[in-house]
């Protein structure tokens, strides 16, 4: 088994070259990333992503060790230490033949589906090993679990406040095109990476809304865009949206990152510190809901959906739980799908036969 993740510095000399790895090949100029590193200087050049992996890592051997299951539980990175080729090699070397990935990206899109399918192509088209991975997971009903309880959690922060909490539901911002081709058919115009986060959107909110009295409406926004200002992406952004509600009269709004599987520099960045400050300013209430992270729903499920993959290995027939009008996914993912526009032709592991 193979823990896939994002990878990110852990300290201050690692911030700009890691950050030289993320944008290799699109031209971005040294200075600009010294400028996007601040971010990690100000938390001590480290990113929080490894040592969350690490967590996690812990979390679901406990798990496997509690079901008897002794196979071995390796962990890389796309763009840091340890890196993914160098863990391919090992692999190798030591005998397997058959691996299955779990990314730490829960939802279909280029950028969270088949650009780390890219990675493993990379690091593993040469080997001797067959590689398959979970499907998506963003609706599977103990990933929601762990949001809703965060949720609770958060809406205890400002039991104080005398006004009913509004939930506003925070992802990944990515460019529209990306977006409108993300995920196997059917899905909206708007695709699948923005029908998913509607989903699991509403499903916490109902579920928060059994227990607590909040809004009668939730919202779904998104943070660190990046790119030329000239490129449409998706909105709108958390803080020009807190400024919407605060101009339309909301006095409490609970952030929930249901985009994020840790509490990583986005989340840490961009909700807890430029939205926190935001909402200050505008004098709203304000509390960020927790990650999924090590949540043991979560941790359950994971480790659910690595035995159901097995199982699909054999040829066995499975059950493959989503919350209501959910999603199973996708093991293998069809010709076209969340396609790279930027290079169309760029090959990608985890297909369907003959069609990478």
């Amino acid at each position: 088994m193979l823990l896939l993740s994002f990878g990110g510095p852990e300290r201050p000399e690692d911030v700009v070259p890691f950050l030289e790895n993320v944008t290799r090949g699109r031209g971005i100029p040294r200075e600009r990333l010294v400028e996007v590193g601040k971010h990690y200087y100000g938390f001590g050049g480290k990113s929080p992503i490894n040592d969350q992996c690490r967590a996690l890592l812990a979390a679901l051997r406990a798990e496997l060790d509690g079901r008897d299951i002794s196979a071995p539980l390796f962990w890389g990175n796309r763009n840091w230490e340890p890196y993914l080729t160098d863990v391919a090699r090992q692999l190798e070397a030591r005998g397997y033949r058959r691996v299955v990935v779990l990314t730490t990206s829960a939802y279909p899109s280029y950028s969270s589906c088949r650009q780390y399918r890219e990675n493993l192509y990379d690091a593993f088209h040469d080997t001797g090993l067959t590689v398959e991975r979970i499907r998506h997971y963003a609706d599977t009903p103990g990933f929601v679990a762990a949001s809703v309880d965060a949720t609770l959690a958060a809406i205890e922060e400002l039991a104080a406040e005398p006004a009913v909490p509004r939930l506003v539901f925070v992802t990944h911002s990515i460019p529209t095109a990306m977006a409108e081709t993300a995920g196997p058919q059917p899905h909206s115009r708007e695709g699948g990476y923005v029908d998913w986060h509607r989903l699991v959107a509403a499903e916490v909110w109902r579920q928060v809304a059994a227990q607590r009295p909040i809004a009668a409406e939730h919202d779904l926004v998104y943070c660190s865009r990046s790119g030329p200002p000239t490129q449409p992406w998706l909105e709108p952004d958390i803080n020009d949206h807190l400024t919407a509600l605060a101009e339309a009269g909301e006095r409490a709004v609970v952030a929930v990152p249901i985009g994020f599987v840790s509490d990583h520099m986005e989340v840490i960045f961009d909700l807890d510190t430029e939205a926190a400050a935001t909402a200050h300013e505008l004098g709203l209430g304000f509390a960020r809901a927790g990650t999924a992270g090590t949540h043991p729903a979560f941790v359950r499920e994971l480790v659910d959906l690595l035995v159901e993959r097995a199982a699909v290995a054999r040829g066995e027939l499975v059950d493959e739980p989503t919350i209501e009008g959910g999603d199973p996914g996708r093991y293998a993912c069809p010709a076209g799908c969340c396609p790279n526009l930027r290079h169309p032709d760029r090959p990608a592991l985890c297909g369907l036969p003959g069609a990478l």
